[in-house]
């Protein structure tokens, strides 16, 4: 059982902007975890909420929340992140288990815990990549908890709009091996030369049996959901602008680009992973989730 962290402990790092919105989906993985048909565990994720002043009093558990189910921000949208969350953690543990790979990279890790809620196989490694101060209020709120991670953890303090890969390397990253990699909620903040310089150097970085895993948005226009019961109710509720935060300029096909730099791909909507579990967001009018893609890559040639 996890004890209790000390609360506002400073993490100044997610006040606002994009830090912030590893919160949200600390909260929404808190409110996922307390569920009775729970998709994912994370019994870490209500400590970061209420360790920051930013989100100390959001709820974390789906009775707190105004409406409950019928709140579109802790209901529907916390629904998706919590559908988000198994289905990447079972990608990760497939590729550890069942595909070799030992090193494990968390770009953009966030408030993420699966170093220390997964069962990973002996010998994997965690790189945690993500802005220092971001990492640093992590470690607080973990090292609170006597938080003891499940497979070797590295953090490493980089922007993922400049060179990283440097930082990677300086933290014992090793290029023979076989690599699992996820950007879960990134590149939708990444101007697009930034998701195609990340793209192409994960590309460089992996080798045959690599795998990896990212979202992305379709939407030709974001701005055409600005009215969207999911973007009005996260901007009046938590004060969070989410348009205001991503990146409003083409996306780069990079599907397209993996499978021509020898990668196979799929491309799956999350209301795929709603039929295949059983619960999770379905499309509605006017929807923010509509443009959402997962999609997901092996890389075959040496």
């Amino acid at each position: 059982m996890v004890g209790t962290a000390p609360r506002n402990t400073g993490m100044e790092g997610v006040r606002g902007g994009v830090g912030v919105t590893a919160l949200l989906v600390a909260a929404a993985r808190a409110i996922e975890t307390h569920r009775h048909d729970s998709l994912a565990q994370d019994d870490y994720a209500e400590h970061f909420v209420r360790a920051a002043p930013a989100s100390a009093d959001w709820p974390v558990r789906i009775q707190q929340a105004p409406g409950g189910d019928a709140n579109p921000l802790w209901g529907r949208f916390a629904r998706y992140f919590g559908l988000r969350t198994r289905v990447f953690d079972d990608f990760l543990l497939k590729a550890a288990h069942t595909g070799g790979a030992r090193q494990i990279v968390l770009l953009g890790a966030g408030l993420d815990s699966r170093a220390f809620r997964l069962d990973w196989p002996a010998g994997c490694v965690i790189f945690e990549v993500d802005q220092g101060d971001v990492l640093t209020f992590k470690h607080t709120v973990l090292d609170g908890l006597s938080a003891r991670p499940r497979a070797a953890r590295t953090t490493v303090p980089a922007d993922l709009r400049g060179d990283w890969a440097g930082a990677l390397a300086d933290a014992g990253f090793d290029t023979r091996a076989p690599s699992v990699w996820l950007a879960e909620g990134l590149l939708f903040y990444l101007p697009a030369a930034a998701e195609t310089r990340l793209i192409g150097t994960v590309d460089r970085l992996s080798t045959a049996g690599g795998a990896l895993a990212y979202e992305v948005k379709l939407d030709k226009d974001l701005r055409e959901y600005r009215d969207s019961p999911l973007y009005t109710a996260t901007t009046h509720q938590i004060g969070i602008d989410l348009l205001n935060l991503f990146v409003h300029e083409p996306r780069p096909d990079s599907a397209a680009a993996l499978e021509d730099m020898g990668w196979t791909t799929s491309v799956h909507t999350p209301f795929d992973f709603t039929s295949l579990h059983g619960r999770g967001p379905l499309p509605e009018r006017n929807d923010a989730l509509a443009g959402n893609r997962w999609v997901f890559a092996h890389r075959t040639r040496p």
